[in-house]
């Protein structure tokens, strides 16, 4: 018994001894810690709003403040473990041995974060546009460190990793896409009043842009019609909608004109006695 409460008296004894002697320097290092953490943070608003005004992209801008408040945070860090009276050197050595380790288990990770920076900083697109990459295409939601997020006229989101987006061959439509409906008429039909036609359909559609002007021509002579392209240019959301209506409407009107739209024909001679 006596043991047990020699035992508890020194462990008291030496409790008092080290909150006396590293209560102080703690409490000041939570201190350091929290004053960083808010000039940070006050730092990262000033940064922000400089390079909003060079019109900096915002997931460029989001990678830069974030960048900006671990660096302030890291510096109030390695003063509070200075406080603490931290040897730094063995301890960032012993880091660099493990981020090492880290890196080897972490090299898919570590892939995509070095792609989507690649990304951020030469920005082949950007939030907003209508790209073709990786054989998936959609409206380009969210560009992050380490996926791009789209989003797709089924309503669907596609994810890619972004170390699947560099180096791959990239189609960006922008935020216009351009229809591609081909029509067939009659040989004996005439020519430039089925043009006249669709000019006419697309000057009067809501959905179809006259600038850039509308692509109207005449395609090919195939065996039973004469083909003719209609490529006008719409709003990447309206793409679908309009590709629908442009078609149903140069099939009424051209019903409604006497415009012949010609089933596939094939003439077929018989040689010799029946």
């Amino acid at each position: 018994m006596d043991e047990q409460l020699q035992t508890l008296a020194y462990a008291k004894k030496t409790a008092i001894e080290l909150a006396i002697q590293f209560g102080p320097k703690l409490l000041v290092a939570l201190l350091i810690l929290v004053a960083g953490y808010y000039v940070g943070r006050w730092v990262g608003k000033l940064v922000d709003s400089m390079l909003a005004k060079l019109g900096l992209d915002e997931p460029l801008r989001v990678l830069l403040v974030r960048i900006v408040r671990i660096l302030v945070l890291g510096l109030f860090l390695i003063m509070a473990l200075q406080n603490l009276g931290v040897q730094l050197l063995p301890l960032i050595a012993g880091l660099g041995v493990a981020g090492a380790g880290v890196a080897l288990a972490m090299q898919g990770v570590l892939g995509n974060l070095a792609a989507g920076l690649t990304i951020i900083f030469t920005r082949p697109f950007h939030v907003g546009e209508y790209i073709s990459i990786a054989d998936e295409e959609g409206r380009v939601e969210d560009i992050k460190l380490f996926n791009t997020v789209l989003s797709h006229p089924d309503r669907s989101r596609i994810v890619i990793p972004n170390r699947k987006i560099v180096g791959e061959i990239l189609h960006n439509f922008g935020t216009l896409r351009q229809l591609d409906v081909v029509v067939g008429v009659a040989y004996d039909a005439d020519i430039k009043l089925a043009l006249a036609t669709i000019q006419d359909l697309l000057r009067a559609h809501p959905k179809i842009l006259q600038e850039p002007e509308p692509v109207i021509r005449v395609l090919t002579l195939a065996d039973s019609s004469v083909h003719i392209a209609i490529r006008p240019w719409t709003a990447v959301a309206d793409f679908n909608a309009a590709s629908s209506d442009i078609t149903q409407a140069v099939l009424e009107t051209f019903r409604a004109r006497g415009i012949t739209i010609p089933f596939p024909q094939r003439e077929v001679r018989l040689l010799g006695p029946a």
